[in-house]
């Protein structure tokens, strides 16, 4: 290699491609923005002078460090977890590493009690220099917010870009994935009616997160259309974690007269705890009581019995939201939208496979 090859800047390389610094950039980023003809162009450029950028090189250029900050409630959580790793894998493809913050906020199934402080974890993604920062969890998703919180994000999102996977909160500077977070209640209480089954209990969830009130809005609105009476001692609201799914049904069992015949968990790692307590009373799931889920975890299908669930497309919604996020960063004007439609998914938990209907 030539010293003229060694010392090649993107200047030249923008000069010898007949095209500007920022496209350059954009193509050593590995941005979506540029057109497949004139990334084809410029890599034969590159490849063709042995053209290597170092990191240092291309945030001076393009003013970007390819790094993403992603805010996360819980790690251990399934749902977090599953999504996580959908945008760990598309933040790589696009040239992006990320540095991840758990904040535990609300708990967590290894027993952790002392969250650390989003606000914290704002400035720090400043500090750090970060492209943007995808927030998925926490006081977000209250149904409440607090001004202090909502303060520090807006003065986070005037900095740089903010995608939140979650419902669209006012007067917030950053950007909202809206997830159908309800979605999907109407079909699991229809399916279980048509077993048979017609006292439908509501388990685990915590009061006061946004998730937790637009799925049990969505049970009591579906209930009152098809005339089935509501009956609130067959709800029990907990967490979102196996212990809490236990206890909720345990709770639940502890009034013979009120038991359910079938009960919706909000996640299966609720259902999981659920099932072990049914089974703890003597009962039996699905011959005493159906047991169906919310959202889908990854172990749902090795449960035994395997359960009945809504697929929520957590794969799906991690890689909309790593889009996005990118998307704002490189300035794209046009925005992502999303269509997000959970899918019921039948095993055996429910009954369904038992070949009969039950009877009340």
């Amino acid at each position: 290699m030539s010293d003229d090859q060694k010392n090649l800047t993107i200047y030249k390389i923008a000069e010898l491609s007949g095209v500007s610094v920022s496209t350059i950039s954009r193509v050593i980023n590995n941005s979506p923005n540029v057109s497949a003809k004139t990334k084809a162009h410029v890599t034969d450029i590159i490849n063709k002078y042995h053209f290597s950028p170092s990191s240092v090189a291309r945030a001076m250029i393009s003013n970007h460090t390819q790094t993403l900050g992603v805010i996360v409630s819980d790690i251990t959580n399934p749902y977090f977890s599953e999504l996580y790793l959908e945008i760990q894998r598309y933040a790589v493809d696009f040239g992006y590493s990320i540095i991840l913050c758990n904040t535990f906020y609300g708990g967590s199934n290894h027993g952790v009690s002392d969250a650390i402080p989003e606000n914290t974890y704002f400035q720090m993604m400043l500090d750090k220099k970060v492209d943007g920062v995808l927030i998925l969890g926490g006081e977000i998703d209250r149904d409440e917010i607090s001004d202090s919180y909502k303060e520090a994000l807006n003065r986070m999102g005037r900095q740089i870009p903010v995608v939140i996977l979650g419902q669209s909160v006012p007067d917030c500077s950053c950007t909202f994935l809206n997830r159908n977070i309800s979605g999907g209640i109407s079909a699991l209480i229809h399916h279980l009616l048509a077993l048979g089954r017609r006292r439908i209990g509501f388990v685990g969830g915590e009061e006061g997160i946004r998730t937790t009130t637009a799925r049990l809005a969505a049970y009591t609105q579906t209930l009152k259309n098809l005339a089935i009476s509501f009956d609130s001692s067959l709800i029990s609201l907990s967490n979102y974690y196996a212990p809490d799914g236990y206890r909720a049904m345990a709770k639940l069992l502890e009034q013979p007269d009120t038991t359910p015949t079938a009960i919706i968990c909000m996640n299966d790692a609720v259902a999981q705890g659920a099932i072990r307590a049914i089974a703890d009373k003597g009962l039996r799931v699905p011959e005493d009581i159906s047991v169906v889920s919310c959202d889908q975890f990854p172990s749902g299908e090795y449960n035994c019995p395997r359960l009945t669930t809504l697929d929520q497309q957590n794969s799906y919604l991690g890689r909309m939201s790593i889009m996005t996020l990118i998307s704002a960063i490189n300035n794209d004007s046009e925005g992502i939208n999303i269509s997000h439609e959970p899918h019921l998914i039948i095993r055996e938990s429910c009954g369904a496979r038992l070949g009969f209907q039950f009877e009340q």
